[in-house]
């Protein structure tokens, strides 16, 4: 399936993709190497994070969680993307893959901890092969880069690193130069863009005048494919070829990939946006009707693995795991608000140093709840 470089150079190249919209296989195309159980399970993958998804929002409505960045209509790449990974891959996720934790077998409970504030949830990541969440556009993606050298430099053939991004960090200086140092040196990467149409209120036709993000990748020398990345077998199948890619010792073919996942976020942004203001109804109405885990769930029913009754196991078992995740969390304690101090710089800047001592100052007048209540 392997596309070249050559092959992405236009708006005419459409997405790779295995199911049609009514979830059969596309004529030619063939399903992942994946068992029953184990297509079972990526459905209920996708079916927890959109009710995670469901009840963090209302959770946040209800002022019981932190701003929230909504993954509706991504589970398709997430999830997709995350059942290519071998166990010792490593993947950087951002503020919108709250997924791809929860399918590398991260408690939702933990998740949910950082959307509280608590940094113990993001820590606990990193027992999971996945760098802590990052909210500052395109930073990770550099990141990602050097840990892909420094596996090169131990000749460690046997890791490769997976960093997604939306497609708003393409326009960031990061995303170049992490991506030509990935050319140059043939490091074991995919890059993986999830081209949701949207950054924030910019439309994908004002971040670049390309006609696809994933031909960016002819100019860094390595390979850029284009996939629909609401067909989680097609995610897979392209993810899972840019990994085994990513592996070869010597090989004529550069290690790097950048993956062009076609999707679109049925949400705000985050919770603290309003998306009415710049998209219109039919917009959403149109990619809604391409809804990954609808598309997922008519394909495993055609094909005899799911039914009504397992559907409904999976339901009850998705809501009981959520509840048990929600009464978790809410029985902490609040974090300590000088936690926002750590973890950030080795050494405090004064002016920072300066706002602890204020924050330390205030408690000791009034106490924390009158703080909070004030």
């Amino acid at each position: 399936m392997r596309l070249s470089t050559e092959s992405v150079t236009s708006s005419k190249d459409e997405p790779f993709r295995i199911l049609d919209a009514n979830g059969r296989l596309i004529e030619g195309r063939t399903g992942p190497d994946l068992s029953d159980e184990q297509l079972v399970q990526m459905y209920e993958d996708m079916t927890f994070s959109r009710h995670f998804d469901e009840r963090t929002v209302s959770l946040q409505r209800q002022g019981r969680m932190g701003t929230y960045a909504p993954v509706a209509g991504h589970e398709g790449a997430q999830i997709g993307s995350t059942y290519a990974l071998d166990r010792d891959d490593w993947v950087l996720p951002t503020y919108r893959e709250s997924a791809i934790p929860l399918a590398r077998d991260v408690e939702p409970s933990e998740v949910l901890r950082y959307w509280k504030g608590y940094e113990e949830g993001n820590a606990s990541l990193v027992a999971e092969n996945v760098f802590p969440i990052n909210i500052v556009i395109g930073s990770l993606i550099p990141h990602a880069t050097g840990m892909g050298m420094a596996f090169k430099y131990r000749d460690d053939y046997s890791r490769a690193v997976v960093c997604h991004f939306g497609d708003g960090a393409t326009s960031e200086g990061d995303f170049h130069e992490a991506l030509n140092f990935a050319g140059v040196f043939d490091t074991p990467n995919v890059f993986f863009c999830n081209n949701n149409q949207w950054a924030i209120s910019v439309p994908r036709d004002r971040q670049t005048a390309s006609d696809t993000i994933a031909q960016k990748a002819i100019a860094y020398g390595f390979d850029g494919v284009r996939v629909d990345g609401m067909d989680p077998l097609a995610v897979y199948r392209v993810t899972r070829d840019a990994i085994e890619n990513a592996k070869r010792p010597e090989d004529d073919r550069k290690r790097p990939t950048l993956v062009e996942s076609v999707q679109y976020r049925f949400g705000a942004h985050t919770t603290a946006d309003d998306p009415s203001v710049y998209r219109d109804d039919d917009e959403l109405e149109r990619w809604q009707r391409k809804d990954p885990i609808v598309r997922f769930e008519k394909f495993l029913r055609n094909t005899g693995r799911l039914d009504d009754e397992r559907i409904d196991a999976v339901k009850t078992r998705n809501e009981e795991r959520m509840a048990d995740a929600i009464e978790a969390v809410e029985r902490l304690d609040d974090p300590d608000p000088e936690e926002m101090f750590q973890n950030v710089y080795e050494e405090l800047p004064s002016r920072l140093e300066e706002q602890f001592e204020r924050l330390q100052e205030l408690r000791d007048r009034h106490g924390d709840d009158e703080l909070l209540e004030g």
